[in-house]
């Protein structure tokens, strides 16, 4: 599922094509795709048509685009396989194609929703006054956000009875990160998945969200993480930072600091990736 940098890599591609632009018709194709816009398809076209579009924006793995006067937005959630494509008019239509947005200038394209697995959708919400849709009011601020605030994390993880990377996917404690940039940044802060968070020090929790910034600066840098062409700019193109991965998906190859063969442990219907010499399980507490 796309984590922080590869959401944020479509959003740049939404604010520099559709931004700025006004819809010309909506074409919803398959109902699954706006299934949380719960008015149904024909609000959802409907509404759209003839509405200015917003700077795009985001708040961890979400991200909207402004419509109208900003009382509204367009909410898009990618979930495993959903593409945010920009396409001429006219280009052949995606085997996946679920949503179809036409703009009143001729070279704006279309902004085509293609969602193979259909987890995903576009939906309308209302928003707030700093434009956060209301139904995401929830989420988190992340680590690239200016506002993060470092202490009251930290004040967080040593209240909760929880393990470090459980509160790292914890979209209402930190938003963004999901199950490969956790893994990477607690590789970085030589810190097992399942240490208990009431244990952290502040300079560890430090530590570790620096880490976490780093490798998602790092992966935003060339587009992020694909390991197939599910995950794709709003170019089509893929993320490359998969060739820098030191932990996640590295299982049996060597540690690239100690050399110890890395291992992998099932984790939540997941997989973690650690180094079993620089990770060190935590001590089971005695009774």
């Amino acid at each position: 599922m796309p984590e922080l940098p590869e959401v944020e890599v479509v959003r740049r591609g939404l604010e520099r094509w559709a931004s700025g632009r006004t819809v010309t018709t909506a074409e919803v194709l398959h109902p699954r795709a706006i299934r949380r816009h719960t008015a149904g398809p024909l609000d959802f076209a409907t509404r759209l048509k003839g509405l200015r579009v917003g700077p795009a924006m985001r708040r961890g793995k979400y991200l909207w685009l402004p419509v109208g006067d900003g009382g509204h937005a367009m909410l898009a959630h990618l979930g495993m396989s959903g593409q945010l494509l920009i396409q001429r008019a006219g280009a052949p239509d995606e085997r996946h194609l679920r949503v179809r947005i036409t703009f009143d200038d001729a070279e704006g394209g279309e902004l085509r929703f293609v969602d193979q697995r259909t987890f995903g959708g576009l939906s309308l919400h209302p928003a707030a006054e700093d434009g956060l849709p209301d139904v995401i009011a929830h989420i988190a601020r992340d680590p690239l956000d200016p506002a993060f605030d470092l202490p009251v994390f930290h004040a967080a993880l040593r209240r909760r009875r929880t393990t470090v990377k459980r509160a790292l996917l914890d979209q209402s404690l930190i938003s963004g990160v999901g199950n490969i940039y956790a893994d990477e940044a607690l590789w970085r802060t030589r810190l097992h998945y399942d240490r208990p968070t009431a244990t952290l020090t502040r300079p560890q929790t430090t530590e570790l969200v620096d880490h976490v910034r780093d490798v998602m600066t790092e992966a935003l840098a060339v587009g992020g993480t694909s390991f197939d062409s599910l995950y794709v700019n709003v170019n089509g193109e893929s993320g490359y930072f998969a060739r820098s991965l030191d932990a996640y998906g590295r299982e049996d190859e060597p540690c690239r600091r100690c050399g110890t063969p890395v291992r992998r442990r099932a984790w939540m219907n997941r997989s973690s990736y650690f180094c079993p010499r620089c990770q060190r399980p935590p001590r089971p507490v005695r009774t």
